[in-house]
């Protein structure tokens, strides 16, 4: 049996807004515990504060890992690199095309109205090195694998997957 196993690591790029977040919450959180000892109620908008400084910082430094295993993609999420979740698993099967972002096979494609999931670190860089993937007709998948992948994947589906 002929199975292959590649496996690319993609940091995502923390949006400007979840840093002012983060900050304004911490912030917050230390006013909040400072004016808590003279009134304490303050302590409980205090406590608020830091439940939700310890949410953003979470989702402020954000991986995704792609996992390409014998016609499989499985994506998952490392929030703040010690938390692991996983995100989704796509079947090679249900695959209509795999293509970069800006590929004339996508042409046909760019009409239609799909969901759209960007697994992507975000960054459009010059190459763009992100891809698109329609899968099973009604969603658009963002990824950005790394070369070794994507020929695996296109070794197992020639007419699906475009290097252009």
């Amino acid at each position: 049996m002929n199975e292959s196993y590649v496996e690319c690591l993609v940091a995502r790029r923390p949006s400007g807004g979840m840093k002012a977040l983060k900050v304004a919450l911490i912030v917050l959180t230390v006013i909040g515990v400072l004016l808590g000892m003279i009134a304490f109620p303050l302590l409980i908008v205090a406590a608020a504060a830091a439940v939700g400084a310890y949410f953003a910082s979470l989702y402020s430094s954000l991986e995704y890992e792609y996992l390409y295993v014998d016609k499989e993609i499985s994506v998952d999420k490392i929030l703040n690199k010690s938390k692991r979740k996983k995100a989704e698993k796509f079947e090679m099967d249900r695959v209509e095309i795999f293509a970069p972002v800006n590929s004339w096979h996508l042409d046909n494609y760019k009409n239609r109205q799909f969901k759209t999931t960007d697994y992507s670190s975000g960054v459009a860089g010059q190459p763009d090195r992100r891809y698109a993937m329609i899968y099973n007709g009604e969603r658009k998948i963002l990824f950005e694998p790394n070369e070794e992948m994507v020929k695996a994947m296109q070794a197992v589906a020639p007419r699906k997957v475009f290097l252009d």
